[in-house]
């Protein structure tokens, strides 16, 4: 026979849980969230509201004309169910369309996960809460582009 304790119906288990952080304070009543996306750079502010969604200045279904801009740049309010609940004001320069959508994306999500950090595990595994790192990789010397050579000629 072995030492070995033997398990009982009281036996309780004890599972190690991750404490969950507490929510940031709201600094001048709004927070706050970062986000980058090629050479997009876009500050976020959000605060509890009725659902205004401005990107400098203007709604937001103005300022991305594309669906797609919609919807990616909506998403980490629906993954959170926080559509209409919260006053979101973007500002926003640098890159292109596509950039500047997914750079709003990324900053939403952090504002989010700072106001409330119970829903960073729903975000993250949307991939909402990871920084898309891709940029345009740079020109060489002797070379038409960063990978494209000038014609080569045997002759």
């Amino acid at each position: 026979m072995t030492d070995q304790p033997t398990a009982t119906a009281e036996a309780t288990l004890e599972v190690e849980t991750k404490p969950v952080a507490e929510p940031a304070k709201p600094k001048g009543g709004f927070w706050w969230g970062t986000g980058r996306r090629k050479s997009a750079v876009a500050r976020v502010r959000i605060k509890p509201g009725d659902g205004k969604f401005e990107v400098n200045g203007r709604p937001y279904d103005k300022f991305f004309t594309e669906l797609q801009y919609h919807n990616d740049v909506i998403s980490p309010l629906k993954v959170s169910n926080m559509v209409g609940k919260m006053d979101v004001f973007v500002n926003v320069q640098g890159g292109g369309t596509t950039g500047q959508a997914g750079a709003v994306m990324l900053g939403l999500a952090r504002a989010i996960k700072g106001y409330d950090p119970t829903l960073e595990g729903g975000l993250r595994d949307h991939g909402m809460l990871t920084r898309d790192a891709r940029e345009v990789e740079r020109k060489k010397y002797g070379q038409a582009g960063a990978r494209r050579r000038f014609q080569f000629s045997k002759r």
